[in-house]
């Protein structure tokens, strides 16, 4: 039996056990749907040779030796990681369009005796309701941007909001990346397919009766594109802007990207792309900061002739009377919890 998934909180809803997508390893790994494994009935050199044989020699011959592959694979998942699956196990298995791998798959697990279904139309029907939510609805909710320069701590804000429970989306979060140059996050940053996926989840579960916190961001975080209707959403909104001393913002910073400090020659490769932007002379000192582990220096001097002035340019568009600032002396740990605190205030303001 095939469900037709109507909305993106459907899967939640109906309440598999497991959900398996049946698709080759390089299309699991560009998306999937939340929460599914991978078990594919063919991999990714299979699927090719099918598809080239389909092609080139006989549909007929190509269906033959798919059957047959499709078979093995599905017998390999049965006495590896379904082997313990008990009678009662209620699995939903999909591929690229709902046809031929998952059905195949369902089939056999069906045989086995246990009540398995598939997602009429596959991972596109999937895709569909996800870029209908990022690309032609509007944000549900009204959103409030928290804007700030470089080193003020808005990440970290912007988790003691959602932890108060407050509705928040963490782009940055979603995006695996911290939004500059310096950005990168271990692990690496999901497709444009799947972060649309994850922030179609989070905008579906919006109240509209209540405000949405955003941190400001460019339009492209990392490799990955904000889609339309959210990045003018922002564009639009009002801003809470938290502003800190440089030496604070210069303490932060030196604590947040403690992780990339301790990586000499990617510090290195990421000052190094700044050549384009700034005089030799200016890198040269850069990278001698950071060889001689002067963290805080290099942050500080950073934001003051690379950050700063870039925000100042980008601030200069948004209009001045749709902002509320909030002015913090510190950034140390103990000290962010007063910072949301003046954060709630000023969204409740402008709200």
């Amino acid at each position: 039996m095939a469900i037709t998934l109507s909305s993106l909180a459907d899967l939640a809803a109906l309440g598999f056990d497991t959900i398996i997508d049946a698709r080759a390893p390089s299309e699991y790994a560009e998306d999937h749907l939340p929460g599914a494994i991978n078990l594919p009935v063919l991999d990714d050199a299979e699927r090719a040779r099918v598809g080239t044989v389909y092609k080139q020699e006989s549909p007929f011959l190509a269906r033959k030796i798919g059957a047959a592959l499709v078979a093995k694979n599905v017998a390999a998942h049965l006495e590896g990681p379904l082997a313990d699956k008990p009678g009662g196990w209620r699995p939903l298995v999909y591929c690229w369009r709902g046809g031929q791998r998952s059905g195949s798959f369902a089939t056999i697990l069906a045989q086995v005796g246990w009540r398995v279904e598939t997602v009429q139309g596959g991972y596109k029907a999937w895709r569909q309701l996800v870029v209908d939510h990022v690309q032609n609805r509007p944000v549900a909710a009204p959103v409030v941007v928290l804007d700030g320069n470089t080193g003020t701590a808005k990440t970290d804000i912007l988790t003691l909001l959602a932890a108060r429970g407050h509705q928040v989306i963490d782009l940055e979060g979603l995006a695996n990346h911290r939004g500059s140059l310096f950005g990168g996050r271990p692990g690496g940053q999901p497709s444009q397919k799947a972060f649309e996926g994850r922030l179609a989840i989070k905008l579906a579960s919006l109240d509209p009766t209540r405000p949405l916190i955003v941190e400001a961001e460019s339009s492209k975080i990392g490799s990955v594109v904000v889609p339309k209707q959210l990045w003018a959403a922002m564009c639009a909104a009002p801003r809470v802007r938290v502003s800190a001393p440089l030496d604070a913002r210069a303490d932060y910073l030196a604590r947040a990207y403690g992780d990339l400090c301790e990586d000499r020659q990617r510090l290195a490769e990421v000052i190094g792309r700044l050549r384009p932007l700034h005089a030799a002379e200016v890198i040269e000192e850069w990278l001698g900061l950071a060889e001689a582990n002067q963290f805080r220096t290099l942050a500080r001097d950073l934001m003051l002739r690379h950050y700063d002035p870039r925000y100042s340019r980008h601030r200069a568009r948004f209009e001045p009377d749709r902002e509320v600032e909030v002015a913090v002396d510190s950034l140390a740990p103990e000290a962010l919890a007063d910072a949301a605190d003046r954060v709630v205030e000023a969204v409740a303001r402008l709200a």
